[in-house]
C-alpha cells in the first residue's frame, strides 16, 4: 500500500531498474539513472508490472472518491487506457463485483509473460464486497482472461489480498493478506487455495509500532492504522519466500517447501519461519535474477531504521 504518488513513481522506476539483469554487476558510478516512465498526480496508484515486451500496467485501489479506473495500460506516448476495457473498470457501489474490478491492489507478470491482477475487492479498506475477491490471470498475447481464481473458504470479509508472486515451474502463487494477516497459497492448476501462518507473529505488525508519514502518525478515524503481511518476494530459484508486515520493520522468510508441505502442523510450520531482523518500513519488494532483494522504502519520518 503506497501512500503517496511520488513514492509509487519512485518504486515503479526502481522496480523496472531492478529487473535489469546487469544492474547488480555494475559499480555505483555505472548504475543507470532512474527514469520516470509514468506519472499520475490526480489518482493514487499502488501496483506496477512490466511484460516481456515492455507493456506497462498500473493499478489503482478504490481508497477515496478521487478515482477513475482500477487497471490501466500505459501507452508508448505516456497516455493510459483502461485494461482490459472500460466495462471491467465500471463497477459501482451496490453492483455485483465478481466479474468487474472492485478495488484492485497490484499487478504482476510471471516468467511466462502472463499478467496477474489482484483484486481484494475491499473498497476504502473496508469489508470485501460479496464474493468479489479474486486474482485474474491474463494471456497477454490475446489480452483475454485465462482464468479467474476465487478464495471462498480461504479468506474472510476482513481480509485484504495484497501482493502476489508466482512460481511458474511449480504452478503455485503466493499472496499476502494484509487485512487479517497470513500467506495464501494458490494452486494455479486446480484453483484450490489455503492460508498459512495466520496466527504467527511474522504476518502481524508490532502493536507498539507507530506508522509515521511526514512526521505524523497515520490514522483512520482517529485510530492507528495497522497493516499485516504486505510486501512479498520469491527468490529466483523459488526456494525462499520473503515477506513482512507493512507497519513494522521486521523482515521474515520461509522455505517454499515448508509452505507447500500440507502435512506440517501450524506449530511445525511456524518453526520454519526465520526472523531476519529490522530493515525499514517496506512496501513492495522484489528479487532480481542475480538474487538481490530490492526493498521499496516508504521514506517515512521518525520510524525507520
Amino acid at each position: 500500500m503506497v501512500m503517496k504518488h511520488i513514492l509509487t513513481r519512485l518504486f515503479a522506476a526502481a522496480g523496472i531498474a531492478a529487473c535489469m539483469a546487469t544492474v547488480s554487476n555494475l559499480t555505483y558510478a555505472q548504475q543507470p539513472k532512474l527514469q520516470q516512465v509514468y506519472a499520475d498526480n490526480t489518482y493514487q496508484f499502488t501496483g506496477v508490472a512490466v511484460s516481456a515486451k515492455n507493456r506497462l500496467f498500473v493499478t489503482y485501489p478504490l481508497w477515496s472518491k478521487t478515482y477513475k479506473y482500477a487497471v490501466v495500460e500505459v501507452m508508448p506516448n505516456g497516455t493510459a487506457k483502461p485494461f482490459p476495457d472500460a466495462a471491467m473498470n465500471s463497477w459501482k457501489t451496490g453492483e455485483d463485483g465478481s466479474n468487474k474490478w472492485v478495488c484492485v491492489q497490484t499487478a504482476y507478470v510471471d516468467a511466462d509473460d502472463y499478467l496477474y491482477i489482484v483484486d481484494p475487492a475491499a473498497p476504502m479498506l473496508n469489508k470485501v464486497v460479496g464474493n468479489s475477491a479474486k486474482v485474474v490471470k491474463f494471456n497477454l498475447k490475446t489480452n483475454k482472461i485465462e482464468r479467474t481464481y476465487r478464495f471462498t473458504g480461504t479468506i474472510d470479509q476482513s481480509s485484504y489480498l495484497n501482493d502476489i508472486r508466482v512460481d511458474t515451474k511449480k504452478q503455485v502463487a503466493y499472496l499476502t493478506n494484509s487485512g487479517t494477516g497470513g500467506i495464501v497459497i494458490l494452486d494455479l492448476k486446480s484453483g484450490k487455495s489455503r492460508q498459512a501462518l495466520q496466527n504467527h507473529k511474522s504476518v502481524h505488525s508490532d502493536s507498539n509500532f507507530k506508522f509515521v508519514i511526514d512526521g505524523k502518525e497515520f490514522k483512520k478515524q482517529g485510530q492507528p492504522m495497522k497493516f499485516s503481511s504486505d510486501g512479498i518476494a520469491l527468490t529466483p530459484d523459488g526456494s525462499w519466500l520473503y515477506y513482512k508486515p507493512l507497519t513494522d520493520k521486521k523482515l521474515y522468510r520461509i522455505t517454499t517447501s515448508a509452505l507447500l508441505d500440507e502435512k506440517l502442523s501450524p506449530q511445525q510450520l511456524a518453526g520454519k519461519v526465520q526472523d531476519l531482523g529490522n530493515v525499514a518500513v517496506t512496501d513492495g519488494m522484489i528479487f532480481d535474477k542475480q538474487g538481490n532483494l530490492y526493498l521499496g522504502d516508504m521514506i517515512t519520518t521518525g520510524c525507520c531504521a
